[in-house]
């Protein structure tokens, strides 16, 4: 638990916010990080899509309160999923889907993207909403076993 704690410390100071004993969010998979490393490692141009830290603002201090992120696949170049999670204690209070607008947002401004996807199970109906208000559509069973995927279309 030290070397976790240390960790928090390090991503604290790096994000300048307090990491709150929660951390991180629930169906967070810290497998991500080691692929995140490997994706900016092979493409640079990967560094602006991924895990960005959703903080939350006060007059005195800033709490990580989740992640979002979003990346792209060679094999479909007119696609990005995005992924979000934001911690227990700040669910259901519009963060993950501001956030993810926003990420979504930036992902279209500049880019000839055609498809926004995200997926999760049926069973975090948060985490459905979040894609509802974002717009996307239910479109069939995602890529692991007892997921869904929802998606958006850009008409052109």
């Amino acid at each position: 638990m030290q070397s976790e704690r240390s960790a928090d410390g390090l991503l604290g100071a790096v994000a300048n916010a307090h990491v709150p004993l929660e951390w991180p969010p629930e169906h967070w998979e810290p497998h991500v990080f080691e692929l995140l490393l490997k994706r900016i490692a092979d493409d640079p141009t990967e560094v602006g899509w991924h895990r960005y830290i959703a903080l939350r603002h006060t007059d005195e201090s800033r709490t990580l309160i989740g992640t979002l992120g979003g990346f792209r696949e060679a094999e479909r170049p007119e696609e990005c999923e995005v992924g979000y999670s934001v911690l227990q204690d700040f669910e259901g209070k519009g963060y993950a889907t501001e956030g993810t607008k926003a990420l979504i947002d930036w992902a279209l401004a500049p880019s000839s993207l055609k498809i926004i996807s995200a997926q999760t199970f049926p069973s975090l109906p948060k985490s459905l909403r979040v894609m509802e208000k974002c717009g996307m559509r239910y479109v069939g069973a995602g890529d692991e076993e007892g997921t869904v995927r929802y998606q958006w279309h850009r008409h052109d």
